[in-house]
């Protein structure tokens, strides 16, 4: 009679269960934090939609039965839009989202973590964060500020930008003012540009008036949601200089480790599962948003003439081993970057490149 109704008690257990589990999370202790990001209000991928800073927090809330929530700050709204690293290490905030060389100021080895120009694209990437080292080598660096970091996006190949006038040669690049960030920004610095570093929500106003030549963002989807094309309407692909950009969950480590395990470990897996949500939902999204822009809004795509992109990469190999050189945690980090891509390339030349150029026929 007893194990009757030991049975009874447990079947009726399990088939409330969706009602008895969040009684038993809501007796657990709750943890609230605060989360700032680098990006404007509703812009896709990075703030809103699939994989976006809304979705990182939602889903942490939910997977963790309500224990771990946390109040979201877009640009502007808690601190400037390059104030999150800052804002992590003071403990200000406990999160923030953002790309990590906006932070190379502090670390040159952190570009690295953002995009590497003429590097690995999202595959290559991610395979060197997760299985050769370089997340481990990401978070040696952070050790030091009491935070820690790790992949939550990926853009895939960007755009080279929208251009006010046509870019025919190299001469085009003199003395013309771009907005670009990271790398690829010192590589421009390299072919006469004048290089400005300006936060999303500031692109569109200095490109309309005047005050920049030049900007680059990220893709179609995010560039016509700050409408860049309304400015411009020379847009130019290649993504030499970011073929494969990551946005970062900066993490302060004294508010982690405060956490118990499972909600630690539940920000893990939220953060792999928006590195790949965030990139195929801006692959499954491009392709309309570049067709609206070239059919309704009358963009003119281009690719950059071969003498500038021949130029750009010697400038990238010369800038790149100048920072290693200079430093020795950039040494490290490029080293190791490096090595992998010399192992990865044979194989996404044998693969990915060979369908693009013979299956596709890119």
């Amino acid at each position: 009679m007893k194990r009757r109704k030991f049975l009874k008690t447990a079947v009726v257990g399990t088939a409330a269960g969706t009602l008895a589990a969040p009684a038993i999370v809501h007796a657990q202790k709750t943890f609230s934090w605060k989360m700032t990001t680098s990006f404007p209000p509703g812009l896709p991928f990075y703030q809103s939609g699939p994989g976006s800073a809304e979705w990182i927090v939602k889903a942490i809330e939910d997977l963790s039965g309500g224990r771990l929530k946390i109040k979201l700050f877009a640009a502007g709204e808690l601190i400037p839009w390059n104030g999150g690293f800052d804002a992590v290490t003071s403990g200000t905030v406990e999160m923030n989202s953002a790309v990590a060389y906006y932070w190379s100021g502090k670390v040159p080895a952190l570009q690295y973590f953002g995009t590497v120009p003429f590097g690995m694209t999202f595959q290559g990437q991610n395979a060197w964060y997760y299985h050769g080292g370089g997340l481990e080598l990401w978070n040696e660096i952070y050790s030091d500020f009491g935070v820690m970091g790790m992949p939550a996006g990926n853009s895939g190949v960007q755009m080279t930008g929208w251009f006010k006038r046509p870019v025919n040669s190299l001469a085009d690049f003199k003395g013309l003012k771009m907005r670009i960030p990271g790398l690829g920004g010192k590589i421009y610095k390299q072919i006469g540009v004048n290089v400005k570093l300006l936060g999303g929500g500031e692109i569109f106003p200095a490109l309309e008036r005047g005050v920049i030549d030049a900007a680059e963002w990220v893709g179609p989807l995010q560039d016509r949601r700050l409408g860049l094309h309304k400015a411009a309407k020379n847009y130019y692909n290649t993504g030499w200089h970011e073929p494969s950009t990551t946005t970062e969950l900066l993490i302060s480590k004294k508010a982690y480790d405060k956490l118990p395990k499972d909600i630690q470990g539940i920000i893990q897996h939220v953060a792999r599962s928006a590195n790949i949500t965030a990139h195929t939902s801006a692959e499954a999204l491009n392709g309309d948003a570049l067709a609206d822009l070239i059919k309704n809004h009358k963009v003119r795509v281009s690719q950059l003439p071969k003498d500038v992109i021949d130029e750009l990469r010697k400038q990238a190999e010369e800038v790149l081993e100048a920072g290693a050189a200079a430093d020795p945690v950039t040494r490290k980090v490029h080293d190791s970057f490096m090595a992998f891509k010399k192992k990865h390339d044979p194989w996404a030349n044998s693969s990915e490149r060979q369908f693009a150029i013979r299956v596709r026929g890119g």
